[in-house]
């Protein structure tokens, strides 16, 4: 039990990476903050399969562009465990477009999720965090050493996302904040099947692309956030763990 009596805010956390992300915490001992933004079912599916399991966990709505939606998920997480240790950065929104199809609202409906919400939370979490310091772990994405066509704005602001970790890795550390960013190649989830990329081109060539020989399930993510969140990385921050299976 890893992470006995830490508390965790999973952000995102309702389905997919996330959902995988707060069941091990949970399995380590953490009490854990489902977040998500629109699937109250999907949150109290995964609240019920930790607590089926003896866990801990409550579900809290929010969308983390919304500074005062953050600022309320925070509040919530106090009132239920009584402070913060972890914070995921997980919740993320991926489109892909041709150059000559990007605009304004595609910017900012990949911008706001993927990088203002980063920054939202973690401004948020590093006012619960006590003198102990904490751990805040973001989901980023192999997509930046990658690059594939069309992915531009959504490559942009996973490279933000690498940059804001080990900004935030400098800047807090002397707080004993320690903030570290786990970037996975193609993930089997509910939302890669909704776009259509598992079963595609896409993912055959992902696959040829990648050493392992196959895309990751969320079951290879996981126990990455418990090794960044435990005491066994005490002595990594700023760090970006590409989890692509060998993909480059």
């Amino acid at each position: 039990m890893r992470l006995a009596n830490k508390v965790a805010v999973v952000t995102g956390a309702s389905k997919g990476i996330g959902a995988a992300i707060a069941k091990a915490l949970a399995a380590e001992g953490a009490a854990v903050v489902v977040n998500y933004a629109t699937s109250r079912e999907g949150a109290d599916a995964v609240v019920r399969a930790i607590q089926e399991k003896g866990g801990k966990a409550v579900a809290v709505q929010a969308h983390v562009a919304n500074a005062a939606e953050v600022e309320k998920l925070f509040e919530e997480t106090k009132k239920a465990f009584g402070g913060l240790d972890i914070l995921v950065n997980n919740a993320g929104v991926y489109e892909f477009a041709p150059i000559d199809q990007v605009g304004e609202d595609l910017y900012r409906k990949l911008f706001d999720t993927n990088v203002l919400g980063v920054l939202l939370a973690s401004r948020e979490a590093v006012k619960y965090f006590n003198g102990a310091g904490g751990t805040i772990i973001n989901v980023g994405s192999a997509v930046t050493e990658i690059t594939p066509p069309g992915s531009s704005v959504y490559t942009g602001t996973k490279a933000a996302v690498d940059a804001i970790t080990r900004v935030l890795a400098k800047e807090l550390g002397a707080r004993k904040i320690r903030v570290n960013s786990i970037n996975p190649g193609m993930v089997e989830t509910e939302g890669a099947h909704a776009a259509g990329f598992v079963g595609s081109e896409f993912e055959k060539q992902a696959v040829e692309q990648t050493p392992l020989g196959r895309i990751a399930q969320t079951s290879d993510i996981a126990p990455l956030a418990v090794f960044l969140a435990s005491a066994d990385s005490g002595w990594l921050t700023g760090e970006l763990m590409v989890a692509s299976g060998g993909m480059r």
